[in-house]
């Protein structure tokens, strides 16, 4: 499986309050959180971003607090992956858990610029900009954390395993 988009690009140490301000933790709507995803980084990414589009970011994207209403923010708002030179770890088990995928690769984070587009292969790692026909190396994701996101998360995966009836 392959993801293809547009990239957004931002720095190093993207905190959960700049993924999603806390102001807006009263809900857990997706739609709702969509709305305000990123905006304290950039105030118009919520009006600019498409579906399929990519965010690519320095180190430890996603630190800060525990919130699971970060990769939630970003992926209702419909972007496809997000790639980073590192990311938090409590961020990293919170996109898999809801579905979002994340790939760590410190080379495409430096050489990867804002419009770039790229496309990703899930089951190899590679990540290749084709708007400068270069090729970088993610960490690959293992087999099961990719079953997670095909199920579209962990909720959806454990449904799948045990049965509707077990899980309300």
């Amino acid at each position: 499986m392959t993801i293809r988009g547009r990239v957004w690009k931002f720095g190093a140490d993207v905190d959960t309050d700049a993924i999603i301000p806390a102001r807006y933790l009263n809900t857990s709507d997706p739609a709702e959180l969509a709305k305000h995803c990123m905006e304290d980084a950039d105030p118009t990414f919520p009006a600019k971003v498409r579906p399929g589009d990519i965010i690519v970011a320095g180190k430890n994207f996603g630190c800060g607090s525990s919130r699971e209403h970060a990769p939630i923010a970003i992926k209702a708002a419909g972007v496809a992956a997000v790639v980073a030179a590192s990311f938090a770890r409590i961020f990293y088990r919170n996109a898999f858990n809801i579905g979002l995928p994340i790939f760590e690769s410190p080379e495409a984070a430096e050489r990867i610029e804002e419009g770039d587009e790229i496309e990703i292969d899930l089951n190899s790692g590679v990540i290749r900009n084709l708007t400068r026909n270069e090729e970088y190396q993610a960490t690959a994701i293992p087999p099961f954390m990719q079953e997670l996101l095909a199920a579209g998360g962990l909720i959806n995966y454990v449904r799948k395993k045990v049965g509707k009836e077990c899980i309300r």
